[in-house]
């Protein structure tokens, strides 16, 4: 039976989890709470490889761009890329919202709002990527700030040349210890799924979901079809590349995504997926994918349109045109300014309807399904990491395409 099972690819295992665990959670309920210490074993074996990952594979990634060109050439276009898809994804997102009308019928008048905590300027976001004690960044796992030190100590070792040879040579024979240990996390994937699931389906039941069921409809078809198409045609007809092989190769790092509602989370298993299973090179995964779980929110802004729009018909506000653009610049925007800060997608969502004056009352019912949509959200920005990270490693001849078409 154990032969068997170790026959039966990591995807499938994992799909045979969420099914069971969705299940377990909607009959057994009691169950589930003795369930999700499985999952949260899963979740913390998962956030013990984030920042040593981050920053060992970050280091090593630079260090293999010995020309400084190339690396401005691909930060730029990275960043550009995510920047890109972030605008098409929120105007999906609105599109659902104003054609699907999840909102009317729905009274938000008597609800409480709930607050979010202040976002941070864009000024103070910049001043903040840069740390002041590296130790004490790497134990507190700001991100952006590891990755910053990380960067900077990359370039330097680059700069130093024939001498640094002993520093770089560890930190690529650490690199490819932690993809080794990754591994080794991932495959207890399926039993930490399982817990997770059956604890948020018995946790959630059906209840919450047929109250605003129109809501979640429109986040979820928006998500896919934003996947299908935006992510899919760029990979097709840019890149050249088959989309079916693209989506079977992230289907691990999606259904963990799914379940975990963390990018960084997923991070370990994205960086597994596209250099196993797609076939890009570790330098360039290892530069693109950490940017990508701090800056990409492609999912976050599908939930700001379809969000937006609903709270606007259910307070019976008329959006214009011009309100639809200010939101699309908004949550662009914000996606960059919001990067690396703990509960992004409320922020997010209170900094877009304060941009057109809708009441922010409407943040209450939407934080009672978060979990809900947060889970495609989370799946879309994980999707999207991988395919600006085959995107990128294409243009610039780093993808092995017989590992991607195996």
């Amino acid at each position: 039976m154990w032969a068997l099972y170790k026959k039966v690819p990591l995807w499938q295992k994992i799909f045979l989890g969420l099914v069971l665990g969705l299940i377990t959670g909607l009959v057994f309920k009691d169950l589930a709470i003795y369930l999700k210490p499985l999952g949260t074993l899963f979740l913390n074996l998962i956030k013990m490889l984030i920042v040593p990952l981050i920053f060992v594979t970050l280091v090593s990634g630079i260090t293999s761009m010995d020309d400084f060109s190339k690396m401005k050439r691909v930060g730029l276009k990275t960043f550009f890329i995510y920047l890109s898809t972030t605008a098409v994804a929120i105007t999906i997102g609105l599109a659902f919202g104003f054609f699907f009308e999840p909102g009317v019928g729905v009274s938000l008048v008597n609800k409480e709002a709930v607050v979010a905590k202040a976002a941070p300027s864009l000024i103070d976001t910049l001043l903040n990527i840069i740390t002041t004690n590296p130790i004490s960044s790497l134990a507190q796992g700001n991100i952006l700030q590891i990755i910053f030190f990380a960067i900077i100590l990359g370039l330097s070792i680059n700069l130093a040349k024939d001498k640094s040879k002993p520093v770089k040579d560890f930190f690529n024979s650490f690199s490819e210890v932690m993809f080794k240990m990754t591994d080794i996390v991932i495959s207890f994937a399926p039993i930490g799924i399982f817990g997770l699931m059956a604890w948020v389906s018995a946790s959630y039941g059906m209840d919450v979901l047929y109250s605003l069921l129109k809501v979640i409809l429109c986040v979820y078809i928006a998500s896919i079809l934003h996947m299908v198409f935006t992510y899919g045609l760029a990979i097709k007809f840019i890149s050249k590349l088959s989309i079916l092989k693209f989506f079977k190769g992230i289907i691990p790092a999606q259904m963990i995504a799914f379940t975990t509602t963390s990018s960084s989370g997923t991070l370990p298993v994205t960086t597994s997926n596209v250099v196993n299973n797609l076939g890009t090179s570790k330098s360039i995964s290892s530069f693109v994918l950490p940017l990508g779980a701090t800056i990409n929110m492609d999912g976050t802004a599908i939930y700001q349109g379809v969000c937006a729009m609903f709270v606007a018909q259910a307070f019976g506000v008329d959006l214009t045109f011009s309100n639809m653009l200010t939101i699309v610049l908004t949550s662009t925007l914000a996606s960059i300014g919001t990067a690396g800060v703990p509960g992004a997608g409320l922020i997010m969502l209170t900094l877009v309807l304060t941009s057109v004056n809708l009441p922010l009352e409407g943040v209450a019912i939407i934080a009672g399904i978060d979990r809900i949509l947060d889970m495609a959200r989370t799946t879309v920005n994980v999707t999207g990491d991988a395919m600006v990270t085959v995107f990128v490693a294409k243009s610039e001849n780093e993808l092995d395409e017989k590992i991607y078409n195996s």
